[in-house]
């Protein structure tokens, strides 16, 4: 998860959780350091060989653009088929499509309303629970 808003971050983390996801969940508040371990010491990305990951991107970080962030996750040979689901405020349509068009699996506005934030969250870790994830190409 790169997230920089900390309570966004728990919420978030937390209604994963009661969507019935148990898998271990990495959190960064920027996308300097979630690219650093995705690509590894040596920037390649084969430390992500074999990884079956799933991205929750914010768009509006500190360090740079989530945009930027997909663009580089989908351009990298060894992380291209992660699934990266963008959860931000930004509802503008021209940039809902610039996230698709850069390799987003889905796109979720976070809503004012923490109850259906909560449930929008929800129902996407039980999404990921039932189906199968690409992994790295090794």
């Amino acid at each position: 998860m790169i997230e920089d808003d900390e309570g966004h971050a728990r919420l978030i983390e937390k209604n994963i959780r009661r969507g019935g996801m148990t898998n271990e969940i990495v959190s960064f508040t920027n996308g300097t350091t979630a690219l650093a371990y995705l690509f590894g010491q040596d920037g390649t990305g084969r430390a992500s060989a074999g990884r079956a990951l799933l991205i929750l991107l914010d768009l509006n970080l500190p360090d740079m653009t989530g945009g930027d962030v997909l663009a580089k996750v989908k351009a990298n040979p060894y992380t291209k088929r992660f699934p990266v689901v963008v959860l931000t405020t930004t509802d503008d349509r021209q940039e809902v499509q610039r996230c698709y068009d850069l390799g987003a699996s889905g796109h979720i506005t976070k809503p004012v309303n923490y109850e259906s934030f909560g449930d929008a969250i929800r129902q996407l870790g039980r999404f990921f629970t039932a189906i199968q994830a690409p992994e790295a190409e090794a």
